[in-house]
């Protein structure tokens, strides 16, 4: 096994961009849930974010797939990284803390450890990855509260569904990887958001009616920032740190996001979080350490 990849201060300085610009997203999806229903949320999301990487795509001349497998792929990888894990946050998002939404969040990174164990062969849950599943499955646990696994209200829904949300993001890894592996990552990321639209636009049209467009101007404001910047944007800088850093260590973002949405909530939105939020963020940052961390190798003797 190979040492784990260096970060630069490039990098990190990168990896700490990508995490406030996805922590400001839980933000200004609240803002705009105030006058957008869930689905048409999520078409804006996707929709702008897919016309933004396509024209990028365009500018570095990259080939677009003709095969209609490829576009098949796309459909589901849609359906599973965007469609059901952004329609489920954001309704989630109707009814708990922006903070505590960008704490459960951080359990995709878990649940990712759990899925490519089971469907791949040299993914296998070894000792150290057991321990931080654990200590992450603890974490989510004391954030949520066992409180609210006894009574099921609207509070306690909220936060399985945005749980639900990160079990459908270790899918999408799973899936990305099996079919969308020999693809450049911008044109993976534009296939994908397409086919999100494609299945967002019916059901937004069936389920909220005809997109209203007299909204408010920090609507719009919020919904360029989680469409352009927070979607189309992030993609574009998330694959930028993943040459720089290697895959292990972008796993790091995920302790960035909360901190930054759990301030903006409570500067912005006057949100306060019980202490055991941030207990079971410290027991899930653990956890997430040791699923980031490598092994030592043991260092071969010297022959003399």
């Amino acid at each position: 096994m190979s040492p784990q990849k260096t970060i630069s201060p490039r990098a990190w300085a990168e990896l700490i961009l990508l995490g406030a610009v996805w922590g400001g997203s839980f933000l200004s999806i609240r803002i705009a849930l105030d006058e957008i229903p869930v689905a048409t949320l999520v078409l804006h999301r996707c929709g702008w974010a897919a016309l933004v990487l396509w024209a990028a795509v365009l500018l570095m001349r990259l080939p677009v797939p003709r095969d209609p497998r490829v576009w098949g792929a796309f459909l589901v990888m849609g359906l599973l990284n965007n469609v059901i894990p952004f329609g489920l946050m954001a309704w989630g998002q109707l009814h708990i803390e922006t903070g505590l939404t960008s704490i459960l969040n951080a359990a995709t990174a878990v649940f990712g450890v759990i899925v490519a164990a089971l469907v791949f062969a040299d993914e296998r849950l070894t000792a150290r990855k057991a321990l931080g599943v654990a200590l992450g499955f603890l974490g989510v646990a004391t954030a949520i509260g066992l409180e609210q696994f006894a009574a099921f209200d609207i509070r306690s829904t909220a936060q399985l569904a945005v749980l639900a949300g990160t079990v459908s993001y270790a899918f999408a890894s799973a899936w990305a990887r099996l079919h969308l592996s020999g693809l450049p990552p911008q044109v993976a990321a534009a296939g994908m958001l397409t086919g999100s639209t494609l299945c967002l636009a019916p059901a937004a049209l069936l389920i909220d009616g005809p997109p209203a467009l007299a909204l408010e101007t920090d609507t719009w404001m919020s919904i360029a920032y989680f469409s352009l910047i927070a979607t189309a944007g992030a993609y574009l800088l998330y694959y930028r740190v993943l040459g720089l850093a290697g895959s292990g260590n972008l796993m790091l973002v995920t302790l960035i996001i909360p901190p930054v949405a759990i301030v903006l909530g409570a500067a912005v939105l006057g949100e306060a979080l019980k202490p055991q939020a941030y207990a079971g963020f410290a027991l899930l940052a653990a956890g997430l350490l040791i699923l980031n961390s490598k092994p030592r190798l043991r260092r071969k003797r010297a022959r003399n």
